[in-house]
C-alpha cells in the first residue's frame, strides 16, 4: 500500500511538473490531485526536490550500471555498438520517456539539482568510456553525439509521422554511423 501511494505521488507530480512546470507546482496541488492531505504527502516526500530525486534515481542507477559495464570492456567497435544498443533499450522504457519530457521542459529550474548533476557527470563518463586514449577529437565527439542522437530522435521526429519502432530503428542506425566515423 505504501509503495502504491508513493508511485501515485510520483505519477501525479510528474504529470503536473510537466504540464505546469516544476516551479509552478506546489506540494499542496499534488496532495489535492491525489486526494490526500499535505501531511499524508509529507509522510512520503518532504519536498518537491525529494520527488524529483525519486523520479530520476532509476535513470541514475541505469546509467551507473551502463558505466560499470563499459569500464569492464575493451574499447572496441563491438563494445561501442553494444553500448549504443543497451542505452537505446533503456531509453525505450515508458517511465524514462515521461521523466525525460519533464526534465526537458524544466531545464532552467532543475539545472543545479544534485541528482541531475550526477547524471550529467555519469553520462560524460559513459561517453569517455566509448573511446580509448588514442581516439581523435572527432571520434570522441562523434561517439558522444551518438548517445545524444538517441535522445534527439525521440524529440525531433514529427508526431504521427513515424511509428515508435521506426524512430527506434532510425536513431540506432544514425548512432551506429556516428560511433565509427
Amino acid at each position: 500500500m505504501r509503495e502504491d501511494t508513493r508511485t501515485r505521488i510520483q505519477e501525479i507530480a510528474l504529470r503536473l511538473f510537466t504540464e505546469q512546470g516544476y516551479e509552478a507546482t506546489s506540494l499542496r496541488e499534488i496532495a489535492e490531485e491525489l486526494g490526500v492531505t499535505k501531511a499524508a504527502l509529507y509522510y512520503h516526500f518532504k519536498t518537491k526536490d525529494d520527488i524529483v530525486a525519486s523520479l530520476v534515481d532509476l535513470r541514475l542507477t541505469d546509467i551507473e550500471e551502463l558505466l560499470a559495464w563499459a569500464r569492464s570492456r575493451p574499447k572496441t567497435p563491438e563494445m561501442r555498438r553494444e553500448l549504443v544498443e543497451r542505452y537505446a533499450a533503456y531509453l525505450r522504457r515508458t517511465r524514462h520517456l515521461g521523466v525525460a519530457r519533464f526534465l526537458e521542459r524544466n531545464q532552467t529550474a532543475l539545472r543545479d539539482h544534485p541528482t541531475l548533476i550526477k547524471i550529467r557527470e555519469r553520462m560524460k563518463e559513459v561517453t569517455h568510456e566509448m573511446s580509448g586514449p588514442e581516439a581523435t577529437p572527432v571520434e570522441r565527439i562523434s561517439r558522444s553525439l551518438a548517445l545524444f542522437g538517441l535522445h534527439a530522435g525521440k524529440w525531433l521526429a514529427l508526431e504521427g509521422e513515424l511509428s515508435e519502432e521506426e524512430i527506434h530503428k532510425a536513431t540506432i542506425e544514425v548512432a551506429m554511423r556516428l560511433i565509427e566515423p
